[in-house]
């Protein structure tokens, strides 16, 4: 019996799901490697297909199985579409040698033409970079010379174990209203955020994507690092300078859906919809207007686990971030599925291709690197995506906490601050699945955008444009203040084994995200992050930024994640009190909005003094004061242990067990 029905026993009546599971795992191992060979020695597509420096020139290979015939065209032939022909090599492959180390160069914009039932212009399918002609708005790709190597430096990088993660987009990361660089991210925010205490760097948007505005997630050109921020060695110097400053790089890697473009990406490249994807209606996505991957193909798969490889090996990242697993797991793309029982997650609606796909992928990123980080956005909750293969997993790390930002906007948005539910609350933070991770969040990019609304801007509204100023005194912005800390600090303390934080809303950024559009007059100014809010003495934005800054170092100091789950020492509904311990720490908070409690009896796993080391409520954080920082005596009552605390209200305290 696999140990994913250890950990769930309401699971056993689909026993037979879980072996179905693992024999399509199997199955899929013994169709694609050949005896002896690991998946590792497998996903080396990047360095056959595409375009290769070699001796004495260059070749050019390509995967195009129902293509009736391939040309190069570019300027090293000044773009004659037919003199240049590739020849078939079998099994639906092509090859052209070019002689001569000049023949090609870097930079050498080039194409493919291919041949079918009519011509047609496309992108290779493994370009490296691929870039936009200014004038005519034309994407065509640019010739990677492959034999000029890149000075590494992060041999010896190790990422810390507890994962902090600061999700971040390259080109909105700047103050100026432009596209920020690859370059201009590493020597001016990486600093940022190493000094904030993250330990971990998400970057989003880092496939190439044509359309600016779509936050990287419809992808066209899956080998070739976004041209948008830079060149791939500027990318590279990135990874390499967080990995200086001990950052992990992650990869917001969208393996869930491509972009339908035909001339920019990879649909119908050799001129069936079927090369990658579905055919008929199974092949769009219904709700994103994308084309959806078949997973059960060999070449895909070939194409897909490849990919992982050659961001690991060509850019150094320490993992990923899989984007719209959800939609990779069922055959409706779970969309209006409620997944409120466990026949929801096995039955004809789901996509086993796909779940076969996660676990080769899982699988060779850590033949690729042990150490590497895998984290699934599932809002479904699909059973053992965190376990590990051999018990019946897919073999994530961790999944996102998803349904913690939506319990926080409808706690924030419904509920009157007297009447939230702690007890609901505490129960959504404590819904994990056994033995499985979650990476917990408030918001990520998904609550900044347009149409939704960040935390603070929930909390504080039009306030925020008048009254962030430290002398100026707005109950509205007091109230703001004090319940973004707490909502930021519970979450953390209790909401599962890692956090998630986007990139401003640490010092509660003012403004959403609106990418350059027609609609805005293809503005930058909603398109930015406004760094130096934070960094003003004068306005609120600095208590909120200190405070992240030191809750993060705290909860890291201490190894806070190293106890799977926190323990619950007291709730009280009616007083809004939550208090519960984590790995040595004591968290307690009060979020009722008027009553301040006294001698409020915390119940003691054992015997030990407590020492205040935080209080939300510190003047250097905007509050008043009122927790005095001193070492709490356990005292005993009816033969128990406590200790006695004082709760402002809306206020969260940290208190650390001292030794006997």
């Amino acid at each position: 019996m696999y140990r994913i029905l250890e950990l769930n026993p309401q699971l056993m009546p689909f026993a037979g799901d879980i072996d179905l599971r693992m024999h399509l795992y199997h199955s899929a191992k013994e169709r694609l490697l050949a005896p002896g060979q690991t998946l590792n020695e497998f996903a080396n597509a990047y360095n056959y297909f595409g375009i290769h420096h070699v001796e004495g020139g260059w070749v050019y290979r390509e995967w195009a199985p129902n293509a009736f015939q391939l040309y190069l065209t570019g300027d090293f032939n000044h773009w004659n579409k037919t003199s240049h022909p590739l020849k078939p090599i079998g099994n639906g492959n092509w090859e052209i040698f070019l002689p001569g180390d000049d023949a090609l160069w870097d930079g050498c914009k080039v194409k493919v033409m291919v041949a079918n039932m009519y011509f047609s212009e496309h992108i290779p399918l493994y370009a490296r970079r691929v870039v936009q002609d200014k004038e005519t708005l034309v994407w065509c790709a640019e010739v990677v010379d492959d034999k000029k190597a890149f000075p590494w430096t992060d041999q010896d990088f190790q990422g810390e174990d507890a994962l902090y993660i600061y999700e971040a987009h390259v080109g909105m990361a700047q103050e100026e209203g432009k596209v920020g660089t690859y370059r201009e991210f590493a020597d001016k925010i990486l600093p940022r955020i190493k000094a904030d205490g993250y330990n971990t760097v998400q970057l989003m948007a880092i496939m190439e994507h044509p359309y600016y505005g779509s936050f990287g997630y419809q992808v066209s050109n899956f080998y070739a690092a976004s041209s948008w921020f830079g060149k791939p060695e500027d990318l590279k110097y990135l990874v390499n300078k967080a990995h200086s400053l001990g950052l992990r790089v992650l990869l917001d890697v969208v393996h869930s859906h491509a972009v339908k473009n035909t001339a920019e990406g990879i649909n119908m490249f050799d001129g069936t919809t079927w090369q990658f994807f579905h055919d008929g209606d199974k092949g769009d996505h219904p709700a994103w207007g994308t084309k959806c991957f078949d997973y059960g193909k060999t070449g895909v798969l070939h194409f897909l686990l490849s990919n992982l490889k050659f961001w690991m090996t060509e850019y150094h990242f320490d993992g990923f971030r899989f984007d719209g697993v959800t939609s990779m797991l069922y055959h409706d793309h779970g969309l209006g599925t409620d997944f409120n029982s466990n026949d929801k997650y096995f039955s004809y609606n789901t996509h086993t291709d796909a779940i076969t796909y996660l676990q080769l992928a899982n699988e060779l990123i850590r033949q690729v690197n042990p150490k590497a980080v895998t984290i699934a956005e599932d809002m479904s909750g699909m059973p053992g995506m965190c376990l590990p293969i051999q018990d019946g997993g897919i073999g994530f790390d961790y999944r996102l906490g998803m349904g913690l930002p939506d319990m926080w906007v409808r706690t924030v948005k419904e509920c009157r601050d007297e009447d939230w539910p702690i007890g609901k609350m505490w129960g959504d933070m404590c819904l994990r699945r056994p033995g499985e991770n979650t990476i917990a969040y408030v918001e990520s990019h998904d609550q900044a955008l347009v149409g939704d609304k960040t935390m603070i801007f929930r909390l504080a509204d039009a306030a925020m444009y008048t009254d962030m100023e430290k002398r100026t005194h707005n109950p509205v912005i007091d109230r703001a203040i004090a319940l973004h800390k707490m909502i930021r600090l519970v979450t953390l303390a209790g909401g599962g084994e890692g956090y998630l934080n986007f990139m401003g809303n640490e010092f509660g950024h003012p403004e959403w995200i609106d990418f350059p559009r027609e609609g805005n007059g293809w503005s930058f100014h909603y398109c930015r992050r406004q760094w130096s809010l934070v960094e003003n003495g004068l306005l609120k934005y600095q208590w909120l930024g200190d405070f992240d800054r030191d809750m993060v170092e705290l909860t890291k100091s201490h190894n806070l994640f190293q106890q799977k789950m926190a323990d619950l020492a007291l709730l009280r509904e009616d007083q809004k009190i939550l208090v519960f311990y984590r790995h040595g720490l004591l968290f307690a908070f009060n979020f009722h909005p008027s009553n301040s409690v006294t001698n409020v009896l915390v119940p003691l796993p054992r015997e030990r003094d407590y020492k205040l080391l935080l209080s939300t409520d510190d003047e250097k954080y905007g509050g008043q004061g009122l927790v005095e920082h001193m070492i709490y005596p356990a005292k005993q009552f009816d033969g128990r242990d406590f200790i006695e605390l004082y709760l402002p209200a809306r206020t969260a305290l940290i208190l650390e067990e001292q030794n006997p």
